[in-house]
């Protein structure tokens, strides 16, 4: 049961992130900044519980992890001024979901066996279409076209910061609780590198420390998840977080959609999280 809660944690917490800091205020670049602030507080106090041995190697792919994470979280913040979050967090899950997926079979070759590949291309079908239901509703004018097409190429940009903050860390095979202190350096020099022109440093950067233990709690819920409950069961309980968010763009902070759109949202939602789950069957 415990192994169920902890696979709960980033569910709750990831799923948090970018609609409080959005409720916290402030632009990208000190929401951010706030997020890096946080996790690295959290970092230091769970190295000095856990003191896991990292040689060099640990440190030099935590910490371009950490850039990496800095690049998705800084482009998935800005993207939400051109779409809002409903329509930010459930598009970028399934972008999130389509490239580790991709990667992890081209490259790790997750898929060996036809029930896996049978799985997999269905599950894939469904974030896919997932995707594209969440961008849908009524007709739009030129200049929200415009800012879909806009959102829509800083999420894809976020994507890939998130999917390097991924892979090269199961590239080099670096234990989960190892990474932690790296990661957390690299995203916060990552985020202080790609924000000082836009002097990040204001009362909002403070704000979103909280934040950043939101994020961290998360993480650590599932390092904690993955040995209870095994890697499918928590990476799929991961994917739940899209609801909080989604919803809570919509009923919380007061973004507006016709019945159309928000059945369209509630469809596109649960589809993304319906090829979640069968992706995480289809993990060793």
């Amino acid at each position: 049961m415990d192994g169920i809660f902890y696979a709960l944690l980033p569910a709750i917490f990831w799923g948090s992130i970018v609609l409080v800091s959005v409720k916290l205020g402030g632009n990208a670049y000190s929401q951010t900044l706030g997020i890096t602030l946080g996790a690295l507080l959290f970092s230091f106090i769970m190295y000095i519980i856990k003191t896991p041995h990292m040689d060099m190697l640990v440190w030099v792919v935590g910490i371009i992890s950490g850039i990496s994470w800095a690049v998705g979280q800084l482009y998935q913040l800005n993207s939400v001024k051109y779409m809002g979050v409903s329509k930010t967090v459930p598009i970028s899950t399934g972008m999130q979901l389509l490239g580790t997926t991709l990667v992890g079979v081209v490259v790790f070759k997750e898929w060996t066996t036809q029930t896996t590949i049978t799985i997999g291309v269905i599950a894939l079908a469904c974030i896919i279409a997932g995707v594209i239901l969440t961008g849908l509703g009524k007709k739009e004018g030129s200049g929200k076209q415009e800012n879909l097409k806009k959102g829509l190429l800083v999420l894809a940009i976020s994507s890939l910061g998130f999917l390097g903050y991924v892979v090269i860390v199961r590239w080099f095979n670096i234990e989960g609780w190892a990474a932690i202190l790296p990661q957390s350096i690299g995203m916060l020099s990552g985020a202080i590198f790609l924000s000082l022109r836009h002097k990040p440093f204001t009362k909002y950067a403070v704000r979103n420390i909280l934040t950043g233990i939101m994020w961290a709690v998360g993480n650590i819920g599932l390092l904690l998840a993955n040995p209870k409950v095994g890697v499918a069961i928590a990476f799929s309980l991961s994917q739940m977080g899209i609801v909080i968010s989604t919803l809570g763009g919509i009923f919380l902070l007061g973004e507006k959609k016709s019945r159309k759109q928000l059945a369209y949202v509630i469809i596109g939602c649960s589809l993304v999280i319906t090829g979640g789950v069968m992706l995480g069957i289809t993990k060793k």
